[in-house]
């Protein structure tokens, strides 16, 4: 057992949130109907908490969903998220305010996602720069990248595809064992059957790191052009910014060659569903 409290990250966390409220341990105990012994067992690091005190103290505090998050990844289990509906009209300032960051954008093709990767705006380079690659009904249709990346393989234009694969499923299988959800392994499943994936993917995703952006080729006027896809995350500040909802992450592709004119795709009169200006 280790000797210093500083090594028990969820008790220092009770130990504040009982300071923050002017609790005693006895106090928080009858609260929680418990022994103050258990109280001083969680805060020296001889007694693991069960989810269910954690629950318990959260609401005996009357903390919020940060907080009591920030208690169950001290204690070593995952965040509980509470889906949130990027729709939904409390959001009406979040979505103008990504329309602005993605105008501002173009002519750099971006798109702003959700955590399963289902596409929710695109500016009008992104537009233009996958005209180069889908006919207009499938992008019309084009609505989650993971199963266009998975489905298209190498005539997605990107680069080492199959490390790229790799590495995305190596991420969404630890996820699947982190959260133990049944719709998190169903999109592993169902992405990890795609042709364009290799069968030795874990091990390639073992030896490698989560990668910081990835390279695509694109065909611009007859001329081979690379571009590096760069993600930015959108969320809220703190140790658990990625578990708040919603959670949303920018993906922009920026040219190898700083020389490269992009403004040829910014067209005023394409359309498409999840274009909002």
């Amino acid at each position: 057992m280790p000797d210093s409290l500083e090594e028990f990250a969820f008790a220092r966390f009770l130990r504040f949130w009982r300071a923050v409220h002017g609790l005693s341990q006895e106090e928080l105990a009858f609260r929680l109907q418990c022994s103050p012994r258990h109280i001083s067992r969680l805060e020296n690091g001889s007694s693991r908490p069960s989810e269910a005190i954690i629950s318990e103290i959260a609401l005996a505090l009357n903390l919020g969903k940060r907080d009591l998050n920030h208690l169950r990844i001290s204690a070593g289990y995952a965040a509980s998220e509470e889906i949130i509906d990027f729709n939904a009209p409390e959001l009406k300032w979040l979505r103008k305010a990504m329309i602005l960051t993605l105008r501002a954008l173009d002519p750099y093709p971006t798109s702003l996602m959700d955590t399963s990767a289902n596409i929710l705006m695109v500016n009008r380079g992104w537009l233009g720069f996958y005209s180069k690659l889908l006919s207009s009904d499938e992008l019309q249709k084009t609505g989650n990248f993971y199963d266009y990346l998975f489905s298209r393989g190498v005539s997605g234009g990107v680069s080492n595809l199959e490390n790229t694969l790799s590495v995305i499923l190596m991420s969404l299988q630890q996820v699947a064992l982190f959260n133990n959800k049944d719709s998190d392994r169903a999109t592993l499943a169902r992405l990890s059957a795609a042709p364009s994936v290799p069968a030795d993917w874990r091990q390639r995703a073992a030896g490698l790191e989560p990668m910081a952006s990835y390279r695509v080729q694109v065909n611009l006027d007859d001329d081979l052009a690379t571009f590096f896809s760069v993600s930015t995350t959108v969320g809220a500040l703190g140790p658990t910014a990625y578990a708040s909802e919603p959670r949303l992450t920018i993906c922009t592709l920026y040219p190898e060659d700083d020389a490269l004119d992009l403004s040829g795709l910014v067209d005023d009169k394409k359309k498409h569903p999840l274009l909002f200006y």
